[in-house]
């Protein structure tokens, strides 16, 4: 309960960090469509908030089924969080694995190397949050 609670906490933040005044209700709401959803490789992937949206943060829900993942283990710049929905995932981070259910919360700091993989015989459905770092114009 306390990984949810702090997920949550993350979450707002995130969300409403460096907001400077207000928006239309209309949008702030972003309802999963799935004649939205890009299709992957994998399975596919739903984009909440990209990153030409909102100053470098995204948020994405990412499906992937069994036996698969969306890439090899990588690292980059920007942090990053996974949120478990549904399904099982295989957590890698820095040459560690751990196997994880629901309503879990992965964080991976910038330059880790990190990666996440379906463990399970459904498909894993996870959110990804990153805050890209700004570039020069």
């Amino acid at each position: 309960m306390k990984r949810l609670l702090f997920f949550f906490i993350i979450l707002i933040s995130f969300i409403t960090y460096g907001q400077n005044g207000q928006i239309p209700i209309e949008d702030a709401i972003n309802s999963f469509d799935i004649d939205s959803v890009q299709k992957t490789k994998v399975g596919y992937q739903y984009w909440f908030l990209s990153k030409e949206e909102l100053d470098g943060r995204t948020i994405k829900m990412s499906v992937v089924k069994p036996g698969l993942f969306t890439h090899a283990p990588h690292k980059h710049i920007q942090d990053e969080f996974f949120f478990i929905l549904e399904g099982k995932a295989k957590f890698y981070l820095n040459g560690e694995e751990r196997i994880v259910g629901p309503l879990t919360s992965l964080y991976c700091p910038s330059w880790s190397m990190h990666g996440i993989a379906n463990a399970g015989e459904e498909e894993l459905k996870y959110l990804v949050l990153q805050k890209y770092p700004k570039t020069e114009e």
